[in-house]
């Protein structure tokens, strides 16, 4: 790669406790443990990636582990996200899950750890076990995800500790703008999870832009959420998307061309509502 193009890796935000973190990371949602996931981290760290997010649920914790050791790529250097799921929340239970995410990636510490869904019965004491485990030095950065803005002022005034990230669903159908401004306010990241609609990316405006621009319509939807100010994990086993996921760092979209994109929001999720969470 070049070193324009490790630049553009690298780049990213300061979070609110001073950590960085890269505006592009790989989503390993579904893909299997074992060799495709080994593969598809080694490509991604290969071509310059430097962010990786896994979590319990996807069972493919040893396998993103295995792919960080086997890319060469020095692990400090690499930012790591992981999060504990809905059944193992709770204050001592998402302790014991921390411990076993942490071994199955093989890593002393974690970057970012998230509290992945606000189960209504547990989300607060989880969120009191994330902020000792941070305080305790066993993870960089703690964080939440599939919260709504109820969820982040309970967790925020029963500890005082503003989570550094927000990781949701967030593409052009759902743009979450009221979300995206509370969290902006109040120095929470917001990080996008299916940025691409699951490759449903027929819609004729971002056709046009990606004529316009000489990109893709996913690297069109990419650079709109780094321009937004909204961290970007699209989700990739194969190498020639991988690699084309992340040529966004040579283009800028006009103001204009951003408020079209907006326009398309329509409030549709793909995921589940996170305000009845059932799982």
């Amino acid at each position: 790669m070049s070193t324009q193009s490790n630049q553009a890796f690298t780049a990213g935000v300061t979070l609110n406790n001073g950590v960085h973190m890269p505006w592009l990371g790989l989503g390993v949602y579904k893909s299997k443990e074992g060799q495709e996931v080994i593969g598809a981290v080694q490509t991604a760290l290969q071509l310059g990636y430097r962010s990786i997010d896994t979590a319990a649920v996807y069972r493919n914790e040893e396998g993103v582990g295995q792919g960080l050791r086997q890319s060469g790529v020095p692990r400090e250097d690499i930012f790591i996200t992981t999060k504990v799921w809905n059944a193992d929340q709770g204050y001592e239970s998402t302790l014991q899950a921390f411990e076993a995410s942490r071994k199955r990636l093989g890593l002393e510490t974690i970057d970012l750890y998230l509290v992945h869904w606000a189960v209504s019965a547990t989300y607060r004491e989880t969120w009191k076990a994330l902020v000792h485990l941070y305080k305790e030095g066993h993870v960089r950065a703690i964080g939440v995800s599939n919260f709504q803005i109820s969820h982040l002022e309970h967790v925020i005034e029963d500890t005082g500790v503003v989570p550094a990230v927000n990781q949701v669903e967030y593409h052009p159908e759902l743009s979450q703008k009221e979300l995206l401004t509370f969290t902006r306010d109040r120095g929470i990241q917001l990080e996008a999870w299916s940025p691409l609609m699951q490759g449903k990316l027929n819609q004729p405006e971002l056709a046009q832009l990606a004529a316009k621009y000489g990109k893709s319509a996913a690297q069109i939807v990419l650079r709109w959420d780094i321009q937004h100010g909204v961290v970007t994990i699209p989700k990739s086993v194969t190498e020639h998307r991988i690699r084309e996921n992340a040529d966004i760092f040579d283009f800028e979209l006009s103001a204009e061309d951003i408020a079209l994109i907006d326009a398309l929001n329509i409030n549709k999720r793909i995921g589940p509502d996170p305000d009845h969470v059932t799982f």
